[in-house]
């Protein structure tokens, strides 16, 4: 019989089917999958923790916190600082809103005209995608009337309600509402006060009161290391697989996740070794987003796609993670920076200066802001500032619109110590909020100001 010569060679054709050669296939295929599980699944996972976190309201509730019951709105009414703990890389432009919603039926959430200051109200869904604007630039800033529709239902509306479909039956809304440097916080407090969210069974009903329900615990913990699993299992429960999703998820039943649950008896000794290196590298593959996802201007990862993140469950996994709540570069761009001119990563130990040849140009405003490496929590410092914007009182600028930033951490001297934005002692990083941003900058024209240390 003849014999044929491989063209290419084909390692598959000469492995031999050894116990050896299986047990690292095993460990293999449960590392792979097990990546993809944590990339896919994070944002589901840390949604289920939020959503309890954030109905959980402390008594005494801080003034910082947006806390609030099940199916109510909750409202900061300070901006964030360095004691306000429930939100990595806080603004301190805004005052945020937060509600989870149940949708046993269509919630309406009732806006005030807020005379053409900028706010904003996010529907996410529970994979933490970006389903709808309410505000300024989407819907304007006179009053009116959002229904949150849960998938399935038939019913019908008045027409004077803004129908918003959702594909998950618990949302998030997360929303800001802009304060001026300085400004007296009483009219803001009113404003918020009428914004509302009830029922749409109860609109109007003049004696309705929300019920206070809580939510489920989470599976309790296990030492094996594979509680985020049983988390992402639990998750599903409530949230099907998406139907784009469906042949990705069906490979994860090979380590003993289906729609069923999480069944970790059926892994065998190999499965195990992979699927935890998995959980221990997962993190790291949606850090490693940010360089695949972002492009590098001037010396910033500027990220677009932050409300269309395709199939890209890195990207959507980092951001709902670290930058949780983050919006499309429409409504604000948020260039990040972490290293000087040199490529060396920002400390407190060294003097930078950042050099703005004009104000970044946005129909909203802008502001840039600096947070610990570590912790991602805004900075303490002695003069209790926490960004510097375009609404700073003080702010020193040239005639030709030319301006210097101070960036470390003692106070400066010099022209330009009036803009001094205080750094922690040890390393940093900052971002450059643009709530939004105009043409130039969506088209990259505007040049961002480059970070030099000072020697």
């Amino acid at each position: 019989m003849p014999t044929f010569a491989q063209a290419q060679p084909d390692a598959l054709l000469s492995m031999p089917t050894s116990q050896e050669n299986i047990a690292a296939g095993l460990e293999a295929d449960a590392y792979a999958n097990g990546i993809n599980a944590f990339t896919w699944g994070y944002p589901l996972v840390r949604m289920e923790r939020v959503i309890r976190e954030y109905t959980d309201v402390p008594n005494p509730r801080p003034d910082t916190s947006y806390r609030a019951p099940l199916n109510q709105l909750g409202w900061a009414k300070t901006l964030a600082t360095p004691a306000a703990k429930d939100m990595p890389t806080a603004n301190n432009d805004t005052l945020y809103l937060s509600s989870v919603v149940q949708l046993t039926e269509p919630y309406v959430l009732h806006v005030p005209d807020t005379a053409d200051r900028y706010y904003v109200v996010d529907v996410f869904n529970m994979w933490q995608e970006l389903q709808h604007y309410i505000g300024r630039r989407t819907t304007g800033t006179a009053a009116g009337d959002y229904v949150l529709v849960p998938p399935g239902w038939k019913g019908t509306l008045p027409k004077d309600l803004k129908r918003l479909d959702v594909s998950t039956k618990t949302v998030w809304l997360w929303g800001r509402l802009r304060v001026n440097d300085g400004e007296d916080l009483k009219p803001l407090h009113a404003l918020q006060a009428q914004f509302t969210l009830r029922p749409l069974s109860q609109r109007n009903n003049r004696d309705y009161k929300p019920k206070e329900q809580t939510l489920a615990a989470l599976p309790t913990g296990n030492d094996d290391g594979l509680d985020f699993i049983r988390e992402l299992a639990a998750g599903l429960k409530d949230n099907p697989v998406p139907a784009r999703d469906e042949a990705l998820f069906a490979q994860f039943g090979r380590f003993g996740l289906t729609e069923k649950g999480f069944d970790p008896s059926r892994l065998s000794p190999p499965q195990k070794a992979g699927l935890l290196k998995a959980l221990a590298d997962g993190p790291k593959v949606a850090v490693s987003a940010l360089a695949s996802a972002a492009t590098q201007r001037n010396g910033w990862a500027w990220a677009t796609g932050l409300d269309q993140f395709g199939a890209n469950y890195p990207l959507r996994a980092l951001v709902s993670g670290p930058y949780l709540g983050g919006q499309g570069e429409k409504e604000a761009m948020y260039p990040l920076r972490s290293t000087d001119a040199k490529g060396q990563q920002l400390s407190g130990d060294k003097h930078y200066v950042l050099r703005f040849k004009s104000a970044p140009p946005v129909d909203g405003f802008w502001s840039l802001t600096v947070y610990n490496a570590v912790d991602k929590m805004l900075v303490d410092n002695p003069i209790a500032r926490y960004k510097l914007g375009s609404d700073t009182q003080g702010l020193k600028v040239l005639a030709d619109g030319s301006f210097e930033v101070p960036l470390q951490a003692e106070k400066p001297d010099g022209e330009f110590a009036a803009n001094w934005l205080p750094a922690p002692k040890g390393p940093f990083y900052m971002i450059l909020r643009l709530y939004q941003p105009k043409s130039e900058v969506l088209a990259g024209k505007y040049e961002l100001p480059q970070v030099e240390a000072v020697e």
